[in-house]
């Protein structure tokens, strides 16, 4: 203590304690990232202060509007698993690594990005170029609206997940997949035969209707 000239173990019982200054909280390397017309928001606090986070658009993005490469460690195996984001991996000299994050100053912001989980929440497609990792937006997001990902189709084959048609305007082509499709089987109104997927549905009406 300066005032009484003491060396002492914890606070002085005369003058009292410190009056203590903490540092500025800097923001992590995966937050200081975020584009500006982007924002994260807070979807969930669970145990241990644990927030669950979610990308949001502050303006109109085009359709077609790229986002990367994925900033992430190179890695056998995972540290850091969440259900709510997609594994991502690339294929680097020969072999196949996992884009690991075990912490926010070790990615960017599109650690953040939630995966869709079905169809109409999908707003971007992950695929893999010249050994990175990118997202772009599959149709136009609107502001306040939850950037969400998929696998594309030969980035599927490469994850080994699965890779389904999304329907956008008056076509169908197989172009960005959505997320997983439902529990629940697909089930042929005509002779009740059932399907795993819509598309599968689909192409079986087709040939139904052709025999008709």
């Amino acid at each position: 203590c300066e005032d009484c000239g003491k060396s002492l173990i914890g606070e002085c019982k005369l003058h009292g304690p410190l009056i203590r200054a903490k540092d500025r909280v800097i923001p992590s390397r995966a937050r200081l990232t975020l584009p500006h017309y982007l924002t994260l928001r807070v979807l969930e606090l669970r145990a241990g202060n644990q927030q669950i986070l979610g990308v949001f658009a502050k303006k109109v993005i085009q359709k077609r509007t790229q986002f990367g490469p994925y900033v992430g460690q190179l890695s056998t195996k995972l540290t850091r698993y969440d259900e709510s984001r997609l594994v991502l991996q690339v294929l680097k000299d020969g072999g196949k690594y996992f884009l690991d994050t075990p912490n926010e100053d070790c990615g960017n912001w599109m650690m953040f990005v939630r995966l869709a989980r079905n169809q109409e929440e999908q707003t971007l497609v992950a695929y893999q170029h010249c050994g990175e990792v990118y997202f772009t937006t599959v149709k136009p997001i609107e502001p306040h609206t939850e950037l969400k990902v998929w696998y594309a189709a030969d980035y599927a084959k490469f994850m080994e997940a699965s890779a389904v048609f999304i329907k956008e305007e008056s076509d169908v082509c197989s172009l960005p997949p959505v997320a997983k499709e439902p529990v629940d089987p697909w089930i042929c109104s005509s002779c009740r035969s059932t399907f795993a997927t819509f598309a599968l549905l689909e192409s079986h009406q087709c040939i139904h209707k052709d025999r008709v």
